[in-house]
């Protein structure tokens, strides 16, 4: 493993319980973590979904390197998606991409209920859960050199400035995700507030083991389906910036 390869240092936040209310920690002892802590209801269908679908699909997290290959039916590419929100997206892709594979993470439980639902309805096999914080994830159970590809759509853009350290997409978050893809792996990433994508844009581009595989943004990619809450965004005039860099 090089120096660039190794395992950057980032914490993670669990939230901290006090008269039944979660209260953060101070800005400045925050690390990075890929959510944001928030409630979710689940509809019923939801609720037998992630009963009878949890012991399938999903893979319980375990602080060391796993080999994710035996979780599939097929030894294909592996991407890693970061909070697939409600799944749509992700089943979607995964439809349409049926040579790869996908672990997905995602933290909340009305969010796994929807893609369970959406992998029993679209009959899909090659998609596994993990309901646990991606970046963790990412640090102790995803090798070095092993994911063909990592998607994070829409990512929190916490835009007010004084939150802007929140923010998922900073350099050393970068770091591992390089450090974790394999030669002409890549990253997508997509956002519809523009100044978290000129961010993006320039941590991305430091990376010194990602390029860019367009001038600045990119087309977005004919797998990438547009939303609906997309799709009403682009309706009002709002725009929505793709990035796709590979680790040279």
């Amino acid at each position: 493993m090089t120096k660039q390869d190794q395992t950057p240092e980032i914490s993670i936040v669990h939230p901290v319980v006090v008269s039944n209310s979660i209260h953060e920690q101070p800005l400045n002892q925050r690390p990075i973590r890929s959510f944001a802590l928030r409630g979710g209801h689940m509809s019923e269908a939801q609720k037998r979904a992630y009963a009878v679908g949890m012991p399938q699909w999903s893979i319980p997290f375990e602080p060391q390197m796993h080999q994710f290959e035996l979780n599939f039916e097929k030894p294909q590419p592996l991407i890693f998606e970061i909070g697939f929100g409600m799944g749509e997206t992700t089943a979607h892709i995964a439809g349409e991409l049926s040579d790869r594979n996908f672990l997905a993470a995602e933290v909340y439980t009305s969010g796994v209920g929807s893609l369970l639902k959406l992998i029993d309805q679209n009959n899909l096999s090659n998609v596994r859960i993990m309901q646990h914080d991606a970046v963790e994830v990412l640090q102790s159970m995803i090798a070095p050199k092993s994911l063909a590809g990592v998607h994070i759509y829409f990512p929190d853009p916490w835009h007010k400035a004084r939150h802007h350290k929140r923010r998922l997409i900073q350099e050393n978050f970068i770091q591992l995700v390089a450090s974790r893809l394999q030669p002409n792996g890549y990253i997508h990433c997509a956002t519809d507030w523009e100044q978290y994508a000129h961010q993006m844009l320039q941590v991305l581009s430091n990376e010194p083991l990602l390029r860019n595989t367009a001038a600045q943004f990119s087309a977005r990619p004919s797998y990438r389906p547009v939303t609906k809450f997309e799709r009403r965004g682009l309706r009002l005039g709002h725009g929505v910036w793709d990035l796709v860099f590979e680790k040279t």
